[in-house]
Formats: C-alpha cells, structure tokens, sequence
C-alpha cells in the first residue's frame, strides 16, 4: 500500500472568543494501487524483466506484479481507468480502484480479515463464510469477499459480532476434521492451522464421533485426496473449470456427509491438475510425488523460473540437502499468474540423474586443468590449419549470460562464421491455450538474439556434418537433438568440446572433451521467453562435484584459447551483456534473496 504525498494545508482561521473548538479535521484517505509502480519490484516477487526490441519479442512491459501488503497472492485485476471509490474500513478511510472487494481492501490496509475459499484468480464463491464483515445498513454480515468496494459504505471488520462469527464458522469447519496435523502434508503451510491459532485457539467443545470419510483416494495420477480433511470451499472444483477448462472435480451428498470427488466416469487427469494441490488450503488434496516424502518447514524457497518450455513460469524451487522436493508456481499476472502445469512440476527430476560432476575424456576421468589443456591443443591444432572448419553450437537451453559469453568467444575473437543453435527438438501438438508451448525450451528468444540472426539451426548444423565441411565443435548444451547419421559424424571430428551437465547425447560420446557444468537449478542467470520477458533464475545450491557454471566454464575454455576475460560473476557479466545488446539494455538483475526456510519465510499457507 502505497500512502497519497502529505501536503501542509493552509492554517485555519482562529475561532472566535467563546466558541467550541473545531472537530479534527479527518485523515487523508491512502490510496491501495492496483499494482506496484515499475521498475522496482516488491520483495518476494518475480524480477523486473524487460522486453526483447522489435521483431524479438512481445508486448512491452515488466514480468513483476505487487501484491498488497498482508495478502500472500496479490490483488485482482482492476483496471485503474475505471476510477477509484473511497470507504472507511474501521474507522480509516481508503480509496481502492472501482471493483475492489472489501476483503482486499481491508488486507491492503494490514488488517487480518481470515478467509479459505477466495482467490484472486477464481471467481468468488463466498463458500467458507469465514470472511464475515459488517457493513452499515446491511442487516445480516456480508463476506467481505463478495462485497465491491462502494463511495461512502462502512465497514467494520473487528467488530464483536463479526469476530464471533467468525470463530464460531471456525470452529464449525474443525468439528469433523480429523486434527491430524502430526501426519499430513500441509501442516506447517496449512490455512486452517494458522487461523485456528491466530483466531481461536480453543479445545473443542464436541464429544461426539467425527464423520469418517475416504482417506488415501486416488483421484488421478498425481493428485491423492483425504476427504475428511476437505472443507468444502471449492477452490479445486473453479481451478478445474476455470483454469484447466475441464470440470473433472465436483461435490456429492450433502450436509456432513458431502464430499470432493470426480465427475462420473471421469479421473482428474488434465494438464494442470497438480494446481488444486496449491490452491487447496488444507491438506486435503495432496501430491502424489510430493506425499510423505519431506515436511514443508524445513524446505527452502528460491526463486526461479520453470525451463519445461518457453512460456518461462515463474517458481519456487522447494529444496533441502542440496536435493529439490518439488516446484511450485509463484506469482507472476504478465507472464503465468497464479498457475504452472503438471509437465513443468516434474522437470526438477533430471536434475538429479546422470550428472556429469568431472570432466571426461576418452572413457576417463579428468582433472579441470588436464581437461582444458586437451582441449587447448586440440582447439589449436584445428584452429593452426582451417579454423573455417571450426563450429560453435548455442543452446536455447543455456542462459543468456552463457549464450553471450561463448558467441562473444565465436564471432569476436575466434572469427568464426559457422554458429548453431540448438535445443530439444519441438513438441508438435502440445501448445494450449493456457501456458503450454510446442516450443520445450526456456530461451529460444534470448539465443536467438544472442546468436546475432546469424545462427543456423539444427538442420543447418547436420548438413555440413554430412557435407564434410566440420572439423571441430564446441557445443554449450549436450542436448543437440542429431540423427544417428550425425551423431557418428560428430563422433569422427578431430575435437569436440562439449559443456555437459547430463551424460547424454553428446555428453555420452568417448571422444568428446567433457566439461562438467551446472544444470539450471544450480545456475544464476536470465532466460528470455516467448513473450520476450527477460526473467532471473537463481541457483538453489551448488552443483555436483568439479562442475561449474556454464558461462564460468566457457571463461575458463576462452581463457585456455587466449581470450581476456574479466568476468567473476554472472550479475557482472549481465551487466556486460546488457550493455553490449542493445535490446537487453532495459533489463535489470533484481535483488538477492535470503535462503530462508519456509519454517521462517511464511510465503506460503
């Protein structure tokens, strides 16, 4: 919440003799923004994120939404063009955009008005009933999710009657759930347990047996439901309907005996089904991957952004012992608001299998410096006769600072004309109309545009395999999606340099010079998306072994080859790059962010 700029109003005239003083003049009304004004961010939120130029990208503006001050999700879209309205809200005068639910209104203003069932990006059911208010010249308590902001109107949020009823709806949601905190997967990020200590926090009253439902349900293949933990509000069912378009969750019976299930004849099985998981606010929908595996207090959040394909999620990678347990999205209205799909959820998997964590050559390990000095000599051999044959090989799956450094090496240094870009091969058909993308790779855009429009692709790279025309490769990613037929032809070149993180593809081949670097999780950098949004990863814990960076390792290679290199950091060589491409100038690196367990943090439930 952002306060309107204090101004001195002129001196009142001084009241004549004997007369009673004058009221207290009221309080300026501070006004709640739709959004943080850009280029800097809010804490805990998505990086500033500029643009790609002309033919690059898509539509100008920042990947970073605010949120207001006291609600963990953010605030609906209101389009500010409608106007404003101004209330009062216990005692306090307000001034929100047209549209604005009591309920955000209040939290705008830090005031702690409890609620399950709403969500900013889900129609409002005013299901729970735990966000009651009271509103002068309203008979009965309104939930204050389902009440616009009006000129004028009154509210009051603490007041006994409305603080009663909510404790009493609270401990009417607790009578029949089965309290067991000790064993279930939310506890520690978990809605209901915050509410239950922030504003009840008495035993129950009740003696009687609690209503037993399913526990352990199968709804699909990733999501496993405990009824009786379930309360009903509904946020799964409208994420299914309005999010994935398929109604695939609904309620049957009714009264204590009403309980979340799938539609007849169906499973929750759509592509983002795993969002009901984050949206649920107790423990009763729960990742089938994620069950039992780790207790949420003692995973650390770190910001990043989701490499599963080009659309650039933005996430929290949930990690402990240098392992991550799962991904979860984070709030981002320019680029995946609220949501991210089940296939983007499971991408941490390969981060732990097959790592290459020392350099490798001939069916050998390697020392770094033995393995530079191999690669040196052969580098130079080739480079002393043709170095016309010598090629380069970007890597939409590298970041931008990686892409830049070693096209940099290519084209100014080195002189070389044959420059590739590769990445994995497209996913034809898997584009929706949601976040999905044919295109599986996180920074296409941002390759391309390092590549200088010059860059071949993949086809490119294997007709002058077949053509002969190659000696030589350095290739940044072992994913380059090659036919068998090239695949032996690269496996014949006099020297191939390949920066693998992964023994696979070209990471697998004998006669390649392996460097050992960081996959994704491990890497501090920027990847641009579809849109054109520059965006921040950030490394989550060190990678294995003697593996580096991959612009860390493409320094040390350049260094070999006799190329001055001052970069020590990946934010010095962003303001390198920044600086150097011009449709890269308005990004910015964002600030750092604490490791702090989510135990500590409270970014979520």
């Amino acid at each position: 919440m952002s306060a309107s700029p204090p101004t001195t109003p002129p001196a009142p005239a001084a009241p004549p003799p004997g007369a009673p003083p004058a009221a207290a003049a009221a309080p300026a009304a501070p006004v709640i923004p739709n959004s943080p004004a850009p280029p800097l961010p809010p804490a805990g939120r998505s990086d500033v994120v500029a643009p790609l130029g002309p033919g690059i990208g898509g539509p100008v503006g920042h990947g970073a939404q605010g949120s207001l001050p006291g609600h963990v999700m953010g605030m609906p879209h209101v389009d500010p063009g409608e106007g404003t309205v101004t209330l009062t809200i216990d005692g306090r005068n307000v001034t929100v955009p047209k549209g604005t639910n009591v309920l955000m209104a209040a939290r705008g203003m830090g005031i702690d008005v409890p609620y399950f069932c709403y969500h900013p990006g889900l129609s409002v059911a005013a299901a729970c009933r735990q966000c009651l208010v009271e509103v002068a010249g309203q008979p009965k308590l309104a939930p204050s999710c389902q009440v616009t902001c009006a000129d004028k109107m009154d509210v009051k949020t603490q007041s006994p009657k409305a603080v009663l009823a909510r404790q009493q709806q609270l401990e009417f949601t607790l009578v029949n759930h089965p309290v067991d905190c000790p064993i279930c997967d939310k506890a520690g990020e978990c809605t209901l347990q915050r509410l239950y200590f922030d504003h009840d926090g008495a035993p129950s009253r009740t003696d009687i047996d609690k209503v037993e439902k399913p526990k352990a349900v199968k709804l699909g293949p990733g999501v496993t439901l405990d009824a009786e933990r379930c309360i009903l509000c509904s946020r799964c069912v409208r994420v299914c309907a309005e999010v994935a378009q398929d109604p695939q969750l609904t309620f049957a019976n009714r009264g204590d005996r009403e309980v979340l299930t799938t539609a007849p004849g169906s499973e929750l099985d759509n592509d983002y089904s795993l969002n009901v998981v984050d949206v649920c606010p107790v423990g009763a929908l729960t990742s089938t991957d994620f069950r039992f595996t780790m207790r949420a207090w003692e995973l650390y959040p770190t910001q990043s952004v989701c490499t599963g394909c080009s659309t650039g999620c933005n996430i929290e990678i949930h990690h402990a012992q240098h392992r991550i347990w799962r991904l979860v999205p984070r709030e981002n209205l320019a680029v995946n608001k609220y949501w991210m799909c089940d296939e983007g959820r499971v991408t941490y998997k390969p981060v732990h299998v097959g790592r290459v964590a020392s350099a490798w050559h001939g069916g050998a390990p390697l020392s770094w410096d033995k393995a530079l000095d191999t690669a040196k000599s052969k580098l130079e051999e080739l480079l002393g006769g043709d170095r016309a044959k010598l090629g380069v090989v970007l890597s939409a799956q590298a970041c931008n600072e990686d892409n830049y450094l070693l096209a940099k090496l290519a084209f100014d240094f080195l002189g070389l004309n044959r420059v590739y870009l590769a990445g994995r091969a497209p996913a034809s058909g898997r584009a929706d109309k949601i976040l999905k993308t044919d295109d599986v790779n996180p920074n296409s855009a941002g390759a391309r545009l390092l590549g200088r429009g010059i860059a071949g692709g993949v086809a490119e790279l294997e007709k002058d395999l077949e053509a002969g025309v190659l000696g030589g490769l350095i290739v940044l990613d072992h994913e380059v999606p090659l036919s068998e037929r090239a695949l032996v032809r690269v496996g014949g070149l006099a020297v191939t340099v390949v920066l693998a993180s992964h023994r696979q593809g070209l990471g697998e081949l004998d006669t390649s010079v392996v460097l050992p670097v960081a996959s994704w999780a491990e890497s501090n950098g920027t990847m641009t998306n579809a849109k054109g949004l520059t965006q921040r990863l950030r490394a989550a814990f060190p990678p294995p072994g003697d593996a580096r960076p991959r612009w860390e390792a493409v320094a040390a290679l350049a260094g070999a080859l006799g190329m001055p290199v001052e970069t020590r950091s990946a934010r010095a060589l962003f303001l390198e790059m920044k600086a150097a491409v011009p449709e890269l100038g308005a990004a910015e690196w964002g600030r750092e962010q604490p490791l702090v367990q989510l135990r500590f943090a409270g970014s979520r439930g």
